[in-house]
């Protein structure tokens, strides 16, 4: 790490205790895996807001309006 700033969390206890275990299981600490989870959680948002940068110019259809297409069309 870079640079590190410390930050108090609370997990439930059994996520804390799995957490733990596995740290320990895999010689790495607590830390370096919350900060993995967290990373490659915004980097799945990043994947996400492009996705929807992409979609910007789509149009878009009211569930009403969507449903009342299928039954107009006999499809429910």
């Amino acid at each position: 790490m870079d640079e590190s700033k410390r930050a108090t969390i609370y997990l439930d206890a059994e996520v804390h205790r799995a957490l733990r275990l596995k740290a320990a299981a895999t010689n790495r600490s607590m830390s370096e895996m919350v900060n993995e989870a967290v990373r490659m959680a915004l980097a799945e948002d990043a994947v996400d807001l492009a996705a929807v940068g992409q979609r910007v110019a789509e149009s878009s259809v009211s569930f009403e309006a969507f449903v009342q297409d299928l039954h107009d069309r006999g499809r429910i």
